[in-house]
């Protein structure tokens, strides 16, 4: 399969990370601002001044995509317009519901030691 890797708008920053989960899971840039622009469900994200979002899959298996980025107004030091995806991933099944979402461990280890520069 052919993996086209997104651009850097005035909207959107992709971090280098966001881009190798979306290689390994298999999602389009298309889809992820899909999630973005209209989420079925919307939690607080697991790093600081972050924000997840939700939307089912129509497969037959249910999966769940999740997308976390950071806000414009809160990304880096400076005030800026573009929001920072910085990670996204599959979860089989249904998560629960307003308890915290469970991230594979190696996420957020890689989550830990990145350095968002939009």
């Amino acid at each position: 399969m052919f993996f086209k890797e997104p651009e850097n708008t005035k909207e959107i920053y992709w971090t280098r990370h966001i881009k190798e989960k979306m290689r390994y899971y298999g999602l389009s840039e298309s889809r992820l601002k899909r999630i973005l622009r209209n989420p079925q469900r919307k939690e607080i994200g697991i790093a600081p001044k972050t924000i997840a979002l939700m939307q089912t899959t129509d497969t037959k298996k249910i999966t769940e995509i999740w997308l976390m980025y950071q806000p414009a107004s809160s990304a880096g030091k400076q005030k800026t317009k573009r929001k920072v995806m910085i990670s996204a991933w599959r979860y089989p099944g249904i998560s629960p519901k307003g308890k915290p979402i469970s991230i594979p461990e190696d996420i957020i280890e890689e989550l830990r030691n990145l350095k968002a520069v939009p």
